[in-house]
């Protein structure tokens, strides 16, 4: 069936009718004839091949075919408006809504943290936020079901650009009394394989964790979340790498910091090249860069 035998004027119609219950009220309604309301309304039930109004001297009834029918056109016009929603919001940043994900072993640390600052920047503009794997995350921003993702970088789709926003270290955590917790002590890299612990597969931490291993090893030592993994790592089971945004007074555990760069991640923000907004995605990761000068434990990029 060939949609251009169907108008936005004549879904407003057929709710009119519902609504009101009357051909002649619903052309009041719609400011238009009731002749043209009428007319147009049977065109649109012979081009349907349906009945959408069972017509009496006395009123109007919807068919049981035809209460679905306008129950889908209540939804078609809700959808249209918010098209010229979207049109009137165009002077706002990114239309006035932003759909900003984070990877979850950063979202939750790093959100409340830029918040403030993005709201008292973007006054008008609503944010959507969520968190996912990076492999959950990617293909949702190209697919437009997100705008941007902060994650770690590099990423290599080249449906998307990126651009660095700061670099986060990682700490060593260990068990108190743990002898890699104390000064000349093993190193992440010198610890047994088993007593690494370490994220699920699908974390990029997982990944960068092992990069910071010249004999990686294999375990089974793994947990679903960085805060699962800091309280295997306080129940004594082994040592993990935890960002700094995500070390917390309260953790029941020993930090530490690694030495050298290899210890740390460089966080960014990602959107696709073919979003026409580019320009803004460009002074949203300027403000970003900002708001992480003044995060303790980051280094802004």
């Amino acid at each position: 069936m060939n949609l251009s035998g169907l108008s936005l004027r004549d879904l407003e119609y057929v709710v009119a009718i519902a609504d009101h219950g009357s051909f002649v009220r619903a052309a009041e309604h719609c400011r238009v004839a009731q002749p043209s309301l009428s007319a147009q309304v049977r065109k649109l039930e012979a081009w349907l091949g349906m009945v959408i109004f069972e017509r009496t001297t006395r009123r109007v009834i919807v068919t049981v075919e035809g209460k679905s029918f306008v129950e889908q056109a209540r939804r078609v016009l809700a959808e249209a408006r918010l098209l010229f929603t979207i049109v009137q919001r165009s002077d706002k940043p990114f239309g006035g809504v932003l759909r900003l994900a984070a990877i979850s072993t950063l979202g939750p640390y790093l959100f409340p943290r830029i918040l403030p600052a993005l709201r008292k920047k973007y006054s008008e503009l609503a944010l959507v936020l969520s968190e996912g794997l990076t492999g959950e995350l990617v293909p949702k921003l190209i697919d437009g079901e997100v705008d941007a993702v902060l994650l770690s970088l590099p990423q290599t789709d080249a449906a998307l650009a990126s651009t660095a926003i700061f670099s986060e270290p990682f700490l060593l955590a260990c068990p108190k009394g743990h002898p890699a917790s104390r000064r000349g002590g093993p190193t992440w890299d010198m610890l047994d394989a088993e007593e690494r612990l370490l994220l699920e597969e699908g974390h990029c931490l997982r990944e960068q964790a092992l990069a910071g291993c010249s004999a990686p090893g294999r375990t089974n030592r793994l947990a679903t979340s960085l805060e699962t993994l800091k309280y295997m790592v306080a129940a004594g089971e082994g040592c993990t790498l935890v960002p700094a945004l995500a070390v917390s007074e309260r953790d029941a555990v020993a930090y530490s910091r690694p030495p050298g760069a290899t210890f740390s991640r460089q966080v960014g923000l990602a959107w696709r090249k073919s979003d026409p907004r580019a320009m803004e995605f460009s002074a949203l990761s300027e403000t970003l860069r900002e708001i992480a000068k003044s995060i303790d434990d980051v280094k802004a990029g």
